[in-house]
């Protein structure tokens, strides 16, 4: 496609609406303006003209407007409020010194469409002009009330920094990479990890490119607020009735609920047979001489199912060896003596809550850094100021249901 036959021919230029569905109403709330070019074989995307480093900026900028100007207009006809996504590169945001996007915006007021309905979806990942130029017109864009999105953050998250810096209202979380469950838990533990990024920030997370029952599933487990994809429903010419899966959504986040329920009922009913088992064996052994005696003991207990013992104090200096199995079977590792660990996130936290409740704490899954294993760890109070913590074996969770 010839970017001069779409300069001369922009009455062929057209939008397309990608439906956004929020998890909380299980409807449509928002669109994505797409750009697309009517040919005589069909539509096609104007995706590879903006993406084209050789047209010039002001070209894109021209298409981008008349596109944007159509798209307004149609939108007068929808009954309900409803927030429009309008993708922006930042160097191209930038070249707008006539302000051409903003004047659109705000000529629209008057036909009911306000600025505040606009999310302005910013790629920055390929930027390479100064940042402070970027976020003085980002603030700018905000004070008419204007959203910003940052945008494909599950392609390229090494840019958190001036992500946390920018303040945006939406992270949108780009799922192509997790089209299956074959995706490896790296990547979903980065994933994970931007919704706590988002949580700290203030902002919501949108989940695009969702393909599968699969992707949608792991967009609800990790906060998403809004749902776009394929599985949904593709970008089309006209609006759709904004009900269109309710009904379809309800009963699949109701699966999801169902599943997610059944899983912390079986983290919980773990939790507790371990409290219960490791009482029982720490009264037995109430006259062991020391903790390295105690961890000897406790490693025939606990062989099918722990691989790594030790025992803290309260600061979380450690006050035993480790015993950690091997092979050939348990070996100590007096190297670990005096270790400190309370810089490992909530240890001081676990420490607290064990103490007042007198119980043990399970905790989530996570990718030991000796072993490479995803393990979680039992941690129990001995008394008052020292705490055993067992590894368990990633092959014992496994077989438990809803573990893993």
């Amino acid at each position: 496609m010839d970017a001069l036959d779409i300069l001369t021919n922009k009455d062929r230029v057209f939008p397309f609406f990608q439906p956004i569905f929020s998890a909380d109403e299980h409807r449509v709330t928002a669109y994505e303006i797409l750009g697309r070019f009517q040919t005589d074989q069909g539509p096609v995307s104007l995706g590879p003209f903006f993406q084209d480093q050789d047209i010039p900026e002001e070209y894109k900028l021209e298409v981008d407007l008349a596109i944007l100007e159509k798209a307004f207009a149609k939108a007068e006809e929808l009954d309900g409020e409803f927030l429009f996504f309008i993708n922006r590169d930042a160097e191209l945001l930038l070249q707008d010194e006539e302000e051409g996007l903003l004047k659109l915006i705000l000529s629209y007021e008057d036909n009911g469409l306000r600025p505040d309905q606009i999310v302005l979806e910013i790629s920055e990942r390929n930027y390479g002009g100064e940042f402070e130029d970027l976020n003085h017109l980002i603030q700018y864009y905000r004070t008419f009330g204007i959203k910003i999105a940052i945008d494909k953050i599950g392609n390229d998250s090494s840019h958190l920094d001036r992500i946390s810096q920018l303040e945006p209202d939406i992270l949108k979380v780009d799922l192509q990479v997790l089209k299956s469950t074959s995706a490896g838990p790296s990547y979903r533990n980065i994933l994970f990890s931007l919704s706590l990024l988002a949580r700290k920030i203030g902002a919501a997370l949108l989940f695009e490119n969702i393909e599968t029952a699969f992707q949608l599933q792991f967009a609800w487990k990790n906060g998403g607020r809004y749902y776009q994809g394929y599985y949904l429903k593709p970008p089309h010419a006209e609006f759709v009735d904004r009900n269109l899966l309710k009904e379809r959504l309800k009963a699949e986040c109701q699966g999801f609920i169902l599943s997610e329920k059944k899983k912390l009922e079986n983290l919980f009913a773990l939790s507790e047979e371990f409290n219960s088992r490791m009482q029982e064996l720490l009264n037995r052994n109430r006259k062991a001489e020391d903790y390295r005696h105690l961890l000897e003991v406790l490693a025939k207990e606990l062989d099918e199912m722990a691989f790594r013992m030790y025992v803290c104090d309260e600061d979380g200096f450690q006050r035993s060896p480790n015993f950690f199995k091997k092979e050939q079977g348990w070996a100590m590792q007096p190297e670990y003596l005096e270790k400190n660990w309370s810089w490992r996130p909530y240890f001081l936290e676990n420490i607290i809550k064990m103490r007042k409740e007198k119980k043990g704490i399970l905790s989530d899954r996570y990718n030991d850094i000796e072993t490479g294993a995803t393990i979680r760890t039992f941690c129990l109070p001995i008394d008052s100021k020292h705490f055993l913590f067992i590894d368990l074996e990633s092959s014992y969770l496994n077989n438990r249901e809803g573990l893993f």
